[in-house]
């Protein structure tokens, strides 16, 4: 029963519908009526600019990171076991959230606060090379699925030279790159049709406009 309730308390936490309330703080809209519709922190900072964006990004963040660190505590069994169950149902929430008609973000800000209470370094790994890939990239979209695919190729690498991966972080690290492509399947065919929206200005070797 203690770990339906690890289950429910990380939904709700997850739920939390940060991009919905910065638009209503800062704008009084919807932010769901804004840019791409999307309930994340790059919709948001498009949208609301730099600082709302961080704002979002960080609330996000923290809300995989306090279900995985703390709400996982409520419950029995394998201590990463629970932290991946309490991680997975925030993203869940945040992805689907109950107080935004069950349409949510994307999930890569409470995945990575989730992974951060629990594989720390290799979160960093990524991170750095989240940031490399936007800056020459200037694609958001395409800098998270790297990201979270590196995630994945990681833990699997270390699970096949020998290092002791719980089960569950490597079902959970196979698992999550599949499903943020998933939720950026707008973005990917955006790509495709050379639609999707790149922040030029904050890229290393951005072209120079013709004059």
């Amino acid at each position: 029963m203690n770990n339906v309730w690890v289950i429910v308390l990380s939904y709700l936490a997850g739920s939390f519908p940060t991009a919905l309330i910065m638009g209503y703080i800062l704008k009084g809209v919807d932010i769901r009526i804004l840019g791409s519709g999307n309930m994340g922190a790059t919709n948001v900072f498009r949208q609301l600019g730099v600082a709302a964006g961080i704002v979002t990004l960080l609330l996000d963040m923290f809300k995989g990171f306090a279900s995985a660190y703390w709400i996982s505590r409520l419950g029995s069994g394998d201590p990463v076991g629970l932290m991946i169950l309490a991680g997975v149902s925030a993203i869940l929430g945040h992805t689907f959230t109950v107080f935004g008609g069950f349409r949510g973000g994307k999930g890569v800000a409470t995945a990575t606060g989730m992974a951060l209470a629990i594989a720390p370094v290799i979160v960093l790994i990524c991170a750095l090379v989240f940031i490399l890939t936007f800056l020459l990239t200037g694609y958001i979209s395409v800098a998270s699925m790297l990201a979270v695919s590196l995630f994945g190729i990681i833990h699997i690498v270390l699970y096949f030279l020998g290092y002791d991966i719980s089960r569950w972080l490597l079902i959970f690290s196979i698992i999550i790159p599949f499903f943020i492509v998933w939720t950026h399947r707008s973005n990917v065919k955006k790509l495709r049709r050379g639609e999707e929206g790149r922040f030029e200005n904050f890229m290393i070797f951005r072209r120079k406009k013709s004059s």
